[in-house]
């Protein structure tokens, strides 16, 4: 037989050897969130078509990971003290407002949240003295 020379017959020297299955970006990175996707996001929305380096997209996974995972760490605290098994808006909404670091970074109204228990001390009424036991 005579070996390939060139053009388009043949196997292809480009393809990669069979038996190796492609690690996603979020397995290298050791991350849940996907990468691939916010890399897509990143250059999609990113002005003037400027070039976005494949580190940022890993870095602002684990950031959205992070950030993930302690809004759902608060809100389940929050709704294991109510003894409920369902995380709702109310159990998020106590979790971030309850939090003074991210309240301060997530300024959002929730929908379904309620307000945060709160009454200003001049509207408690002082508790009345006895006047029969002082005697």
């Amino acid at each position: 037989m005579m070996a390939s020379t060139g053009g388009k017959s043949g196997a292809s020297t480009s393809q990669k050897p069979e038996g190796r299955k492609p690690i996603s970006q979020s397995v290298r990175a050791g991350l849940q969130f996907p990468v691939g996707r916010i890399h897509r996001h990143l250059k999609a929305r990113s002005q003037n078509n400027i070039r976005v380096g494949a580190k940022a997209a890993v870095y602002t996974s684990a950031i959205l990971e992070y950030l993930t995972a302690e809004v759902l760490e608060l809100a389940g605290n929050a709704s294991k003290d109510l003894r409920v098994k369902r995380i709702t808006p109310r159990h998020l909404q106590l979790a971030i407002r309850g939090d003074e670091e991210l309240d301060s970074l997530i300024r959002a109204t929730i929908a379904g949240g309620g307000v945060l228990p709160y009454i200003h001390k001049s509207l408690i009424k002082a508790p009345a003295k006895k006047k029969g036991a002082a005697e």
